[in-house]
């Protein structure tokens, strides 16, 4: 189940942590190697970005990015009976470091993913 939401894209701003996500754009198949996917999102002011699939795993990894060249990464892994996720944000194949440095990332994605973390539980677990 927990997969299952991260490859759907329309699922997305329902977990974001960080507040910038706030849907999805056009019809979306499920998430798999390759596939992109356009947000809509809000930093400051409303964009929207494409992204594309770069790593995937069924049931295991997928990751994501964009033109910026930096990465999402969820990777899944049995813990007992329950299943233990790690999201990751992975600025190094970032076309632009120093930026992505300055605009604070590094420093406040923690929090970020602590937070897309529980709601991704809280919506896995309602949805039982």
């Amino acid at each position: 189940m927990i997969f299952e939401v991260l490859v759907d894209p329309s699922k997305h701003a329902a977990i974001d942590g960080s507040g910038t996500v706030r849907g999805h754009v056009g019809e979306q198949s499920r998430l798999a190697l390759g596939s992109t996917f356009i947000m809509k999102m809000r930093f400051g002011i409303p964009y929207r970005i494409k992204s594309r699939v770069y790593e995937f795993e069924e049931g295991r990894l997928i990751a994501w990015g964009h033109f910026g060249g930096h990465r999402w990464r969820y990777q899944l892994e049995p813990a007992g009976e329950r299943t233990r996720v790690t999201e990751t944000f992975d600025w190094s194949t970032s076309r632009l470091p120093l930026a992505i440095q300055m605009l604070g990332y590094p420093r406040r994605h923690g929090a970020n993913m602590d937070q897309t973390l529980q709601r991704l539980a809280e919506l896995v677990e309602s949805t039982k």
